[in-house]
């Protein structure tokens, strides 16, 4: 019981899990400056894709300098028109459909420009140029608002995820076991066939999102130990209104797409880790050399120790999205999206559920899913 209350009392490891979702990631600025104002500063960061480039800018930050940087970054690779601010409705929407066809056609400042001729008129290109889009901008981008020299030798943890192209396999690339560079970022969000494969030590990489979304991997793989109280940040809605014309049937395809991908990746998650648990509750109850009990489950590392409390912050976006909102980089759109992101953490510290909610002794993971005014907390066995 002493044991018990001891680890209940302990301040928990913060990590800010950032998923991937292009210009929707504009929700992770508003979100990250509600938990910065709440003082829960995170000291692990994760992140796929458009995920991976904001944690990279938090990571590559000290904590007093990290909100104004990633803001620049948004500022950056966004064009100054606010014209569309006050528009509403179907009115709003052509703007953002014409928001989106300015980028395709010219662009993103400081994020990609796309490339002349045609790749389609090409047979045979190196296949780190095989896409529409050359991202090189970004690379200079990463390297004017993160400092690398922080993110490689400071106390915070900054994982990417980022998939093999030969092998199809998610990778992680870790900064506590390996020097982080730009070009591991760009892997990350190097997503096809818009943006190119991006070359790390010999090998070649696309998104990490072609496997997953999500890198919740990397927080159980990394073999936390106490209570980590993790953030992730979900910017796929799985709820959503029937559409009525061809445009929001695509946008709810695409949310469905991925939502569903997220959530099923959570439970699988959170369920093999309450196995280990319970298993090395058993164990310690019965006086069995844990470690001989299945090498497989890992129970003699972290997972005897480790306490989860996942909190799954969804974005439920607007009724003005357009079929292709995550390219959609206008400056309102951003603005409503970072707006968003701050409401709906704020709503979630106010609520704490996992302050609420006590763990039985053999569980290590419970799963507090945020949307709206909706709240469900879940330990999936």
């Amino acid at each position: 019981m002493a044991v018990a209350e001891k680890k209940a009392s302990q301040k928990p490891r913060i990590a800010l899990v950032l998923q991937g979702g292009g210009a929707l990631g504009a929700y992770h600025i508003g979100a990250y400056q509600a938990l910065h104002e709440a003082g829960l500063e995170p000291d692990f960061f994760a992140g796929i894709s458009i995920g991976a480039i904001n944690a990279c800018i938090l990571a590559g930050n000290t904590p007093e300098n990290r909100l104004s940087q990633l803001d620049a970054l948004w500022l950056d690779i966004s064009r100054k028109n606010m014209s569309g601010e006050y528009l509403q409705g179907d009115w709003r929407r052509m703007y953002n459909k014409l928001s989106f066809m300015e980028a395709v056609t010219m662009g993103q400042p400081n994020f990609w420009q796309p490339r002349f001729p045609s790749p389609l008129l090409l047979n045979d290109m190196p296949p780190e140029t095989a896409s529409f889009c050359d991202t090189s901008p970004m690379r200079a981008t990463l390297q004017r608002l993160a400092n690398f020299d922080l993110i490689n030798h400071q106390g915070a943890q900054l994982v990417l995820g980022a998939t093999k192209v030969t092998t199809g396999e998610l990778v992680f690339f870790d900064n506590h076991r390996q020097t982080i560079g730009p070009e591991h970022v760009l892997a990350s969000g190097s997503l096809p066939p818009g943006f190119p494969a991006t070359e790390v030590e010999g090998e070649l990489y696309w998104d990490g999102g072609c496997v997953s979304n999500t890198p919740l991997d990397a927080i159980f793989h990394s073999e936390l130990d106490g209570n980590t109280l993790v953030f992730m940040i979900d910017l796929w809605d799985a709820h959503g209104p029937a559409p009525r014309n061809m445009d929001s049937v695509a946008w709810r395809q695409k949310q469905i797409q991925y939502a569903s991908r997220t959530q099923q990746h959570i439970d699988s998650l959170a369920k093999r880790h309450n196995h280990r648990r319970a298993m090395h509750h058993v164990a310690q109850g019965a006086s069995v050399d844990i470690s001989a009990v299945s090498d497989d489950l890992n129970l003699s590392a972290h997972n005897g120790n480790a306490h989860f409390d996942i909190v799954h912050l969804v974005y439920h976006p607007s009724g003005e999205q357009i079929a292709d909102s995550d390219a959609e980089f206008s400056r309102p759109s951003i603005l409503e999206r970072r707006n968003a992101g701050y409401a709906d953490m704020k709503h979630a510290l106010a609520k704490s559920p996992w302050t609420q909610h006590v763990k039985p002794a053999h569980f290590g993971t419970a799963v507090h899913t945020i949307r709206g005014e909706e709240m469900q907390t879940l330990c999936p066995v």
